[in-house]
């Protein structure tokens, strides 16, 4: 009884020394398949992840893209923005240029028509002999004609252009002033309608168009048929639109279309009609 323990382990460590050696290499294998296959399954890990961030990035890149190109949109409607900006300054410039350069070709007719009424009175005709009037008589003394005096034209036109280079040089302040003295001192001159204007676009540019429009009003009732209407009735507009009175100031635009086609202030009126709509 005693050999039977003896004998179980001779037999067991029998097995063991006998155990073929391909066996133990097929274990060694199989851990290092193991081994593989988790590496395997953490690079897909890795791989995954790289992926998905590849996606994410780009998406990324696609919306860097859409903003590069918004910006270069709003870049572009921002210099066709300046360059409209640019050319109503210059349109701007160039209407009141205008203006200015038909007060002075009217200042200069008028002072050649003024000169030459004056230079026709300078040469008085020679009355027909009469006879003599018998001695006594009370009409035998001399007698002496009274003329009204006259306002030299040369001061006249000077004072006008004086305030007038005022305002070319926007000196609004100077030029109202001198355009009031041109009026206190001229008051029935032919270019008395074209001071009241002028006074009041003066105070349009100081943005004072409560004033502005006041004088464009008073131009339009006390010179109906002046040249200068259109132009007073295209700046009231222009007053009531800066002073939010936008129907009447389609009123008056209406009413200079209607009243002065052909005008350039007509043209335009046409132009902020349709803007007004």
């Amino acid at each position: 009884m005693a050999l039977r323990p003896l004998f179980s382990v001779a037999l067991v460590l029998a097995l063991m020394l006998g155990r073929p050696a391909w066996a133990a290499n097929t274990d060694e294998l199989a851990r290092q398949l193991q081994a593989l296959q988790q590496i395997v399954g953490s690079f897909d890990a890795r791989l995954a992840k790289l992926e998905s961030g590849t996606q994410q990035n780009q998406q990324l890149l696609g919306m860097l893209q859409e903003v590069e190109a918004l910006k270069a949109e709003v870049a572009k409607m921002r210099g066709q923005a300046e360059v409209q900006v640019h050319q109503m300054d210059t349109l701007g410039k160039r209407q009141s240029d205008l203006y200015v350069d038909l007060d002075q070709r009217i200042t200069d007719l008028a002072k050649s028509l003024k000169s030459a009424s004056v230079a026709g009175a300078g040469s008085p005709e020679v009355a027909p002999a009469q006879a003599a009037p018998p001695v006594g008589s009370p009409s035998a003394g001399p007698t002496v004609a009274t003329a009204a005096p006259q306002l030299d034209p040369m001061v006249e036109s000077r004072s006008y252009e004086t305030a007038l280079d005022h305002f070319r040089g926007a000196n609004y302040a100077g030029a109202i002033a001198g355009f009031r003295g041109f009026l206190k001192a001229y008051p029935d001159s032919t270019l008395a309608s074209n001071a009241q204007y002028w006074i009041g676009y003066s105070y349009f540019a100081l943005k004072d168009y409560k004033t502005a429009l006041a004088h464009q009003q008073k131009l339009v009732a006390m010179y109906p048929t002046s040249a200068k209407v259109p132009d007073a009735l295209l700046n009231i507009a222009s007053n009531m639109i800066a002073l939010d009175d936008l129907a009447g100031a389609r009123i008056v635009l209406e009413e200079l279309v209607a009243k002065h086609p052909g005008t350039n202030a007509a043209t335009l009126a046409t132009r902020r009609l349709s803007a007004l709509k």
